[in-house]
Protein backbone atom coordinates (compact mmCIF):
# COMPACT_ATOMS: atom_id res chain seq x y z
CA UNK A 1 0.00 0.00 0.00
CA UNK A 2 3.01 2.52 1.09
CA UNK A 3 4.39 1.65 -2.26
CA UNK A 4 1.38 2.34 -4.18
CA UNK A 5 1.03 5.54 -2.37
CA UNK A 6 4.85 6.82 -3.09
CA UNK A 7 4.62 6.08 -6.91
CA UNK A 8 1.14 7.72 -7.24
CA UNK A 9 2.77 10.98 -5.42
CA UNK A 10 5.64 10.69 -7.95
CA UNK A 11 3.14 10.19 -10.88
CA UNK A 12 1.37 13.78 -9.13
CA UNK A 13 4.95 15.76 -8.48
CA UNK A 14 6.13 15.15 -12.12
CA UNK A 15 2.57 16.42 -13.76
CA UNK A 16 3.08 19.05 -11.93
CA UNK A 17 6.40 19.83 -12.81
CA UNK A 18 5.16 19.89 -16.07
CA UNK A 19 5.25 23.05 -18.00
CA UNK A 20 3.15 24.62 -20.79
CA UNK A 21 6.32 25.37 -22.39
CA UNK A 22 7.56 21.62 -22.01
CA UNK A 23 3.68 20.61 -23.53
CA UNK A 24 4.39 22.56 -26.59
CA UNK A 25 7.34 20.98 -27.21
CA UNK A 26 5.98 17.84 -26.94
CA UNK A 27 3.18 19.22 -29.78
CA UNK A 28 6.41 20.32 -32.15
CA UNK A 29 7.61 16.92 -31.86
CA UNK A 30 4.39 15.49 -32.66
CA UNK A 31 4.26 17.45 -35.85
CA UNK A 32 7.72 16.41 -36.94
CA UNK A 33 6.48 12.43 -36.21
CA UNK A 34 3.50 13.19 -38.41
CA UNK A 35 5.11 14.44 -40.81
CA UNK A 36 8.25 11.70 -41.15
CA UNK A 37 5.18 8.85 -41.28
CA UNK A 38 2.38 10.44 -42.60
CA UNK A 39 3.81 12.19 -45.31
CA UNK A 40 6.91 10.36 -45.50
CA UNK A 41 9.55 13.45 -45.13
CA UNK A 42 13.03 12.60 -44.71
CA UNK A 43 11.57 10.18 -41.85
CA UNK A 44 15.48 8.77 -41.01
CA UNK A 45 15.84 12.34 -39.84
CA UNK A 46 12.61 13.59 -38.37
CA UNK A 47 10.88 10.36 -37.22
CA UNK A 48 14.20 10.74 -34.43
CA UNK A 49 14.05 14.48 -33.85
CA UNK A 50 10.14 14.57 -33.09
CA UNK A 51 10.68 11.32 -30.29
CA UNK A 52 13.79 13.16 -29.00
CA UNK A 53 11.96 16.48 -28.61
CA UNK A 54 9.14 14.63 -26.54
CA UNK A 55 11.97 12.80 -24.74
CA UNK A 56 14.50 15.46 -23.11
CA UNK A 57 10.39 17.50 -22.26
CA UNK A 58 9.34 15.06 -19.41
CA UNK A 59 10.23 16.28 -16.10
CA UNK A 60 13.28 14.83 -14.42
CA UNK A 61 13.52 12.32 -17.72
CA UNK A 62 17.48 12.56 -17.01
CA UNK A 63 17.81 12.05 -20.90
CA UNK A 64 19.41 15.42 -20.97
CA UNK A 65 20.93 15.78 -17.48
CA UNK A 66 19.29 15.14 -13.94
CA UNK A 67 20.88 16.17 -10.70
CA UNK A 68 21.95 13.50 -8.09
CA UNK A 69 22.75 14.19 -4.57
CA UNK A 70 23.00 17.80 -5.47
CA UNK A 71 25.62 17.27 -8.47
CA UNK A 72 24.10 17.95 -12.12
CA UNK A 73 24.80 15.12 -14.28
CA UNK A 74 25.16 14.77 -17.89
CA UNK A 75 22.43 12.15 -19.51
CA UNK A 76 23.22 9.97 -22.02
CA UNK A 77 21.98 12.29 -24.86
CA UNK A 78 24.50 14.87 -23.46
CA UNK A 79 27.00 12.00 -23.77
CA UNK A 80 26.14 11.64 -27.17
CA UNK A 81 26.64 14.93 -28.56
CA UNK A 82 29.72 15.49 -27.12
CA UNK A 83 30.89 13.01 -28.27
CA UNK A 84 29.31 13.53 -32.26
CA UNK A 85 28.69 16.79 -32.32
CA UNK A 86 31.03 18.79 -30.52
CA UNK A 87 33.82 17.29 -32.10
CA UNK A 88 32.12 17.29 -35.68
CA UNK A 89 32.34 13.53 -35.81
CA UNK A 90 28.68 12.82 -36.72
CA UNK A 91 28.71 15.61 -39.90
CA UNK A 92 32.34 14.57 -41.08
CA UNK A 93 31.57 11.31 -41.21
CA UNK A 94 28.03 11.37 -42.45
CA UNK A 95 29.40 13.56 -45.55
CA UNK A 96 31.56 10.08 -46.73
CA UNK A 97 27.94 8.70 -47.05
CA UNK A 98 26.80 11.57 -48.80
CA UNK A 99 29.43 11.84 -51.45
CA UNK A 100 29.04 7.94 -52.11
CA UNK A 101 25.38 8.54 -52.95
CA UNK A 102 26.62 11.31 -55.31
CA UNK A 103 26.41 10.61 -59.16
CA UNK A 104 28.44 13.54 -60.61
CA UNK A 105 27.99 12.32 -64.03
CA UNK A 106 25.22 14.78 -65.16
CA UNK A 107 27.22 17.63 -63.57
CA UNK A 108 30.25 16.57 -65.30
CA UNK A 109 28.25 15.76 -68.79
CA UNK A 110 27.09 20.18 -68.47
CA UNK A 111 29.85 21.73 -66.36
CA UNK A 112 28.02 24.71 -66.81
CA UNK A 113 25.11 23.56 -64.21
CA UNK A 114 27.92 24.45 -61.23
CA UNK A 115 27.13 27.55 -61.59
CA UNK A 116 23.25 27.63 -60.54
CA UNK A 117 24.82 25.80 -57.32
CA UNK A 118 26.91 29.12 -56.92
CA UNK A 119 24.25 31.17 -57.09
CA UNK A 120 21.87 29.54 -55.08
CA UNK A 121 24.35 30.26 -51.97
CA UNK A 122 23.11 34.05 -52.72
CA UNK A 123 20.42 33.73 -49.76
CA UNK A 124 23.53 33.03 -46.84
CA UNK A 125 25.36 36.54 -47.44
CA UNK A 126 22.47 38.41 -47.40
CA UNK A 127 21.01 36.65 -44.33
CA UNK A 128 24.50 37.18 -42.55
CA UNK A 129 24.16 40.94 -43.18
CA UNK A 130 20.88 41.12 -41.58
CA UNK A 131 21.44 38.87 -38.98
CA UNK A 132 24.26 41.44 -37.96
CA UNK A 133 21.84 43.81 -37.04
CA UNK A 134 20.48 41.10 -34.06
CA UNK A 135 23.65 39.05 -33.77
CA UNK A 136 27.09 39.23 -32.78
CA UNK A 137 29.22 38.89 -36.38
CA UNK A 138 30.23 35.37 -35.86
CA UNK A 139 26.26 34.24 -34.72
CA UNK A 140 25.08 35.73 -37.76
CA UNK A 141 27.70 33.97 -39.89
CA UNK A 142 26.57 31.10 -38.65
CA UNK A 143 22.89 31.91 -39.11
CA UNK A 144 23.62 32.51 -42.35
CA UNK A 145 24.79 29.17 -43.45
CA UNK A 146 21.40 27.76 -42.70
CA UNK A 147 20.10 28.84 -45.90
CA UNK A 148 22.56 26.41 -47.42
CA UNK A 149 20.41 23.68 -46.42
CA UNK A 150 23.14 21.24 -45.21
CA UNK A 151 22.57 20.03 -42.03
CA UNK A 152 26.96 18.65 -41.23
CA UNK A 153 27.89 21.98 -42.87
CA UNK A 154 26.09 24.15 -40.38
CA UNK A 155 26.96 22.09 -37.74
CA UNK A 156 30.78 22.41 -38.22
CA UNK A 157 30.67 26.17 -39.40
CA UNK A 158 28.97 27.29 -36.12
CA UNK A 159 31.09 25.26 -34.06
CA UNK A 160 34.16 26.44 -35.39
CA UNK A 161 33.22 30.04 -35.05
CA UNK A 162 31.98 29.54 -31.59
CA UNK A 163 28.36 30.47 -32.02
CA UNK A 164 26.42 30.97 -28.75
CA UNK A 165 23.24 29.21 -30.98
CA UNK A 166 24.48 26.05 -32.21
CA UNK A 167 21.46 24.43 -30.73
CA UNK A 168 18.95 26.67 -32.73
CA UNK A 169 21.19 26.59 -35.93
CA UNK A 170 21.34 22.84 -36.12
CA UNK A 171 17.75 22.12 -35.65
CA UNK A 172 16.70 24.88 -38.16
CA UNK A 173 19.14 23.94 -40.86
CA UNK A 174 18.32 20.21 -40.31
CA UNK A 175 14.04 20.99 -40.27
CA UNK A 176 14.20 23.15 -43.46
CA UNK A 177 16.32 20.47 -45.06
CA UNK A 178 13.68 17.98 -44.86
CA UNK A 179 10.48 20.62 -45.67
CA UNK A 180 12.27 21.09 -48.54
CA UNK A 181 8.74 20.10 -50.27
CA UNK A 182 6.42 22.50 -48.57
CA UNK A 183 9.02 25.44 -48.33
CA UNK A 184 10.64 25.60 -52.21
CA UNK A 185 7.75 24.85 -54.30
CA UNK A 186 5.68 28.03 -53.19
CA UNK A 187 8.54 30.21 -53.63
CA UNK A 188 9.56 28.80 -57.32
CA UNK A 189 5.50 29.49 -58.82
CA UNK A 190 5.72 32.89 -56.96
CA UNK A 191 8.84 33.49 -59.73
CA UNK A 192 7.88 31.71 -62.17
CA UNK A 193 5.17 31.83 -65.01
CA UNK A 194 3.39 28.49 -66.33
CA UNK A 195 5.05 28.82 -69.46
CA UNK A 196 8.03 29.08 -67.70
CA UNK A 197 7.66 25.78 -65.36
CA UNK A 198 6.60 24.17 -68.73
CA UNK A 199 10.31 25.15 -70.48
CA UNK A 200 11.46 21.47 -71.93
CA UNK A 201 15.35 20.71 -71.80
CA UNK A 202 16.12 17.41 -73.69
CA UNK A 203 18.82 15.74 -71.80
CA UNK A 204 22.06 15.37 -74.15
CA UNK A 205 24.41 12.82 -71.53
CA UNK A 206 27.86 13.14 -72.84
CA UNK A 207 30.18 9.86 -71.77
CA UNK A 208 32.26 10.57 -68.93
CA UNK A 209 35.21 8.28 -68.47
CA UNK A 210 36.08 6.47 -65.41
CA UNK A 211 39.73 8.44 -65.37
CA UNK A 212 37.55 12.07 -65.56
CA UNK A 213 35.31 9.87 -62.40
CA UNK A 214 37.89 9.62 -60.41
CA UNK A 215 39.95 12.51 -61.04
CA UNK A 216 37.60 14.82 -60.07
CA UNK A 217 36.65 14.57 -56.33
CA UNK A 218 40.73 14.70 -56.06
CA UNK A 219 40.85 18.08 -58.09
CA UNK A 220 37.77 19.74 -56.46
CA UNK A 221 39.17 18.44 -52.98
CA UNK A 222 42.62 20.50 -53.73
CA UNK A 223 41.05 23.30 -55.76
CA UNK A 224 38.34 23.85 -53.09
CA UNK A 225 41.26 23.62 -50.24
CA UNK A 226 43.25 26.56 -52.24
CA UNK A 227 40.01 29.23 -52.44
CA UNK A 228 38.41 28.18 -48.85
CA UNK A 229 41.21 26.22 -46.94
CA UNK A 230 38.52 25.97 -43.86
CA UNK A 231 36.50 24.00 -46.23
CA UNK A 232 38.69 21.36 -46.76
CA UNK A 233 37.75 18.48 -44.59
CA UNK A 234 33.97 19.27 -45.15
CA UNK A 235 35.01 19.16 -49.10
CA UNK A 236 37.51 16.34 -48.61
CA UNK A 237 35.31 14.04 -46.80
CA UNK A 238 32.58 14.65 -49.34
CA UNK A 239 35.03 13.76 -51.74
CA UNK A 240 36.10 10.55 -50.05
CA UNK A 241 33.10 9.25 -50.00
CA UNK A 242 32.52 9.85 -53.74
CA UNK A 243 36.14 8.16 -54.35
CA UNK A 244 35.18 5.25 -52.88
CA UNK A 245 32.06 5.13 -55.09
CA UNK A 246 33.83 5.50 -58.64
CA UNK A 247 36.94 4.19 -57.65
CA UNK A 248 35.02 0.54 -58.95
CA UNK A 249 37.11 -1.56 -56.24
CA UNK A 250 35.59 -0.77 -52.95
CA UNK A 251 32.26 -1.80 -53.99
CA UNK A 252 31.18 -3.56 -50.90
CA UNK A 253 32.49 -0.27 -48.82
CA UNK A 254 30.70 1.82 -50.86
CA UNK A 255 27.46 0.43 -50.57
CA UNK A 256 27.81 0.56 -46.77
CA UNK A 257 28.75 3.83 -47.16
CA UNK A 258 25.36 4.77 -48.90
CA UNK A 259 23.06 2.82 -46.96
CA UNK A 260 24.22 1.66 -43.12
CA UNK A 261 26.53 4.12 -42.42
CA UNK A 262 24.65 7.07 -43.47
CA UNK A 263 21.37 5.93 -42.29
CA UNK A 264 22.53 5.22 -39.29
CA UNK A 265 24.76 8.43 -38.76
CA UNK A 266 21.43 10.24 -39.81
CA UNK A 267 19.43 8.47 -37.16
CA UNK A 268 22.10 9.50 -34.16
CA UNK A 269 22.61 13.03 -35.59
CA UNK A 270 18.41 13.56 -35.77
CA UNK A 271 18.25 12.15 -31.81
CA UNK A 272 21.60 14.02 -30.58
CA UNK A 273 19.90 17.28 -31.72
CA UNK A 274 16.64 16.75 -30.47
CA UNK A 275 18.60 16.70 -26.97
CA UNK A 276 19.12 20.23 -27.53
CA UNK A 277 15.29 20.99 -28.35
CA UNK A 278 14.62 21.67 -24.36
CA UNK A 279 11.93 23.80 -23.89
CA UNK A 280 14.15 26.58 -22.00
CA UNK A 281 16.51 26.13 -25.06
CA UNK A 282 14.08 26.43 -27.95
CA UNK A 283 10.72 28.52 -26.94
CA UNK A 284 13.08 31.57 -26.74
CA UNK A 285 13.22 34.82 -28.39
CA UNK A 286 16.29 34.38 -29.92
CA UNK A 287 15.87 30.83 -30.58
CA UNK A 288 12.75 31.90 -32.84
CA UNK A 289 14.22 34.41 -34.37
CA UNK A 290 17.36 32.27 -35.87
CA UNK A 291 14.48 29.67 -37.24
CA UNK A 292 12.78 33.17 -38.71
CA UNK A 293 16.16 33.82 -40.51
CA UNK A 294 17.04 30.76 -41.46
CA UNK A 295 13.48 30.55 -43.25
CA UNK A 296 14.75 33.74 -44.68
CA UNK A 297 18.15 32.43 -46.19
CA UNK A 298 16.40 29.83 -47.58
CA UNK A 299 13.78 31.58 -49.29
CA UNK A 300 16.77 33.95 -50.89
CA UNK A 301 19.00 30.72 -51.53
CA UNK A 302 16.05 28.85 -53.82
CA UNK A 303 15.34 32.71 -55.00
CA UNK A 304 18.75 33.70 -56.22
CA UNK A 305 19.06 30.02 -57.84
CA UNK A 306 15.58 30.37 -59.88
CA UNK A 307 16.25 34.39 -60.96
CA UNK A 308 20.01 33.33 -62.35
CA UNK A 309 18.58 31.19 -64.31
CA UNK A 310 15.99 33.83 -65.71
CA UNK A 311 18.64 35.90 -65.95
CA UNK A 312 20.73 33.33 -68.28
CA UNK A 313 17.43 33.11 -70.01
CA UNK A 314 17.89 36.45 -71.19
CA UNK A 315 20.69 36.27 -73.31
CA UNK A 316 20.43 32.58 -74.32
CA UNK A 317 17.96 31.14 -77.20
CA UNK A 318 18.26 27.61 -75.77
CA UNK A 319 16.04 28.48 -72.83
CA UNK A 320 16.48 26.92 -69.58
CA UNK A 321 13.74 25.72 -67.25
CA UNK A 322 14.18 28.38 -64.29
CA UNK A 323 12.85 25.63 -61.88
CA UNK A 324 16.33 23.86 -62.17
CA UNK A 325 18.18 26.42 -60.36
CA UNK A 326 16.27 26.34 -57.31
CA UNK A 327 18.25 23.04 -56.94
CA UNK A 328 21.27 24.79 -56.37
CA UNK A 329 20.85 24.42 -52.57
CA UNK A 330 22.60 21.45 -50.48
CA UNK A 331 19.62 19.33 -49.58
CA UNK A 332 20.76 16.39 -51.59
CA UNK A 333 18.68 15.04 -53.77
CA UNK A 334 15.15 15.93 -51.88
CA UNK A 335 15.41 19.79 -54.07
CA UNK A 336 15.90 17.53 -57.16
CA UNK A 337 12.99 15.25 -56.81
CA UNK A 338 10.73 17.99 -55.86
CA UNK A 339 11.48 20.18 -58.78
CA UNK A 340 11.32 17.31 -61.44
CA UNK A 341 8.23 16.29 -60.02
CA UNK A 342 7.05 19.85 -60.16
CA UNK A 343 7.80 19.84 -63.98
CA UNK A 344 5.73 16.85 -64.37
CA UNK A 345 3.02 18.80 -62.75
CA UNK A 346 2.81 21.27 -65.51
CA UNK A 347 4.04 18.68 -68.06
CA UNK A 348 3.79 14.47 -68.11
CA UNK A 349 6.17 14.93 -70.41
CA UNK A 350 8.90 17.04 -69.01
CA UNK A 351 11.56 14.88 -67.27
CA UNK A 352 13.67 17.53 -65.56
CA UNK A 353 15.57 15.17 -63.22
CA UNK A 354 19.06 14.81 -64.58
CA UNK A 355 18.85 18.70 -64.83
CA UNK A 356 17.99 18.94 -60.72
CA UNK A 357 20.46 16.04 -59.78
CA UNK A 358 22.95 17.88 -61.77
CA UNK A 359 22.68 21.07 -60.24
CA UNK A 360 21.33 19.47 -56.77
CA UNK A 361 25.34 17.75 -56.85
CA UNK A 362 26.94 21.36 -57.61
CA UNK A 363 24.84 23.29 -55.03
CA UNK A 364 26.34 20.23 -52.79
CA UNK A 365 29.93 21.19 -53.34
CA UNK A 366 29.03 25.05 -53.73
CA UNK A 367 27.41 24.94 -50.08
CA UNK A 368 30.59 23.35 -48.10
CA UNK A 369 32.57 26.11 -50.18
CA UNK A 370 30.25 28.90 -48.90
CA UNK A 371 30.79 27.88 -45.11
CA UNK A 372 34.37 27.78 -45.97
CA UNK A 373 34.58 31.06 -46.97
CA UNK A 374 32.51 32.00 -44.28
CA UNK A 375 34.96 30.62 -41.99
CA UNK A 376 37.66 32.28 -43.95
CA UNK A 377 36.51 35.59 -43.57
CA UNK A 378 35.23 35.14 -40.08
CA UNK A 379 37.38 33.33 -38.11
Amino acid sequence: MNFLIDFLAELFGSFTALTWQQVVMWIIGGVLIFLAIKREMEPTLLLPMGFGAILVNIPFSGAVEQLVDGVLEHGPLTTLFNAGISNELFPLILFIGIGAMIDFGPLLSNPKLMFFGAAAQFGIFITVFFASFFFDIKDAASIGIIGAADGPTAIVVSQKLGSNFVPAIMVAAYSYMALVPIIQPPVIKALTTKKERMIRMPYEPKEVTKLTRILFPIVITVIAGLVAPSSVALVGFLMFGNLIRECGVLNSLSDTAQNVLANLITIFLGITIASQMTAEKFLVPSTLLIIGLGLFAFIFDTAGGVLFAKLVNLFTKKKINPMIGAAGISAFPMSARVIHKMGLEEDPGNFLLMHTIGVNVSGQIASVIAGGLILNMFM
